[in-house]
């Protein structure tokens, strides 16, 4: 049997990454405005100060105003609320993005629902989780990774998945459920398991689409995959793995690859896979929020 195509995510970025940079100039000709993206930090996590960087640089390469805001590890509740209360009402930024995890001291919860609906990016604002639960995203924001995720999928699968039985393993509210309701939003047959889940092997093996979201390295196997499926792998597990007689950290998902790859259709490395759509698609949301704040000359949920 042939190896499953891999899943390119970072090609995948690259030709979005063209199509968002011609309608942000395009934007910019006609109507003098250029999409914001502002990104809040609290602290010195070494993981998060590379994803924020990552995706400044991206912003900036798509034309964005980008903006960095970073708060001391010690910043307590009232400063961050006071910080994100002004980016909302800031009418150049038209996204505001908390980096997660926040430290413990804070209230995570209070903090991401205090951002406005029409910025809310990552689409973590329950108004944007109810949009998308009940099916109406006309100006809602989808979760990034989610949204990267169907787009890999339709790739191989097409837009209408009537007929496709899909298998999501996690429940997260970043990952799980959005993905879940992506997929019955395209005519799937979805099942969210996780680790209650009885005979998670013998589930997974009905799925003709696996989405994996558990974050724990290498735990979907071969003998889990039905031939043909199209395995989607969410997971950033960082392993130590020896070398020529030396320990190294390197990073792998939630999928033993080597041995998906032989038996389904299509499936996602780590890294390279489901990563840079996750970034490219908090762009897009950026960009659609540029769009709809001009089509309405308000901010959408807004009071």
């Amino acid at each position: 049997m042939t190896n499953a195509t891999r899943i390119d995510g970072k090609a995948k970025a690259a030709e979005l990454s063209a199509v968002i940079s011609a309608e942000t100039e395009k934007l910019l000709q006609e109507h003098n405005l250029k999409p914001g993206l502002a990104v809040v930090i609290v602290g010195e996590d070494p993981a998060s100060q590379v994803y924020v960087r990552n995706k400044k640089r991206m912003a900036e390469a798509c034309g964005f105003h980008s903006e960095q805001h970073t708060l001391a590890g010690n910043a307590n509740q009232d400063e961050v609320l006071k910080l994100i209360a002004d980016l909302n009402d800031d009418t150049a930024i038209h996204g505001i993005l908390v980096q997660l995890p926040l430290p413990g001291h804070l209230d995570e919860h209070a903090i991401t629902q205090s951002i406005l609906p029409s910025k809310d990016v990552d689409g973590f604002h329950y108004i944007n989780i109810g949009k998308l639960t009940a099916g109406d995203t006309a100006d809602a924001f989808v979760p990034c990774t989610p949204a990267g995720c169907m787009l890999m999928i339709e790739d191989h699968l097409g837009s209408d998945l009537s007929g496709k039985n899909a298998v999501v393993i996690g429940r997260s509210n970043i990952v799980g459920k959005p993905m879940a309701s992506l997929l019955l939003a395209a005519n799937a047959t979805v099942t969210i398991t996780h680790s209650r889940t009885n005979d998670l092997p013998g589930v997974v093996a009905a799925a003709d689409i696996v989405v994996a979201a558990v974050g724990r390295p290498n735990m979907v196997k071969g003998n889990w995959i039905k031939p043909g499926a199209v395995v989607i792998d969410v997971g950033i597990n960082r392993i130590d793995v020896e070398v020529d007689g030396e320990t190294k950290s390197k990073l792998t998902g939630d999928v033993d690859y080597d041995a998906v790859s032989k038996i389904a259709a299509a499936v996602t490395p780590v890294p390279g896979g489901v990563g840079p759509m996750t970034i490219i698609m908090l762009m897009s949301n950026t960009l659609r929020s540029a769009k709809l704040s001009l089509a309405t000359g308000v901010s959408i949920g807004s009071s």
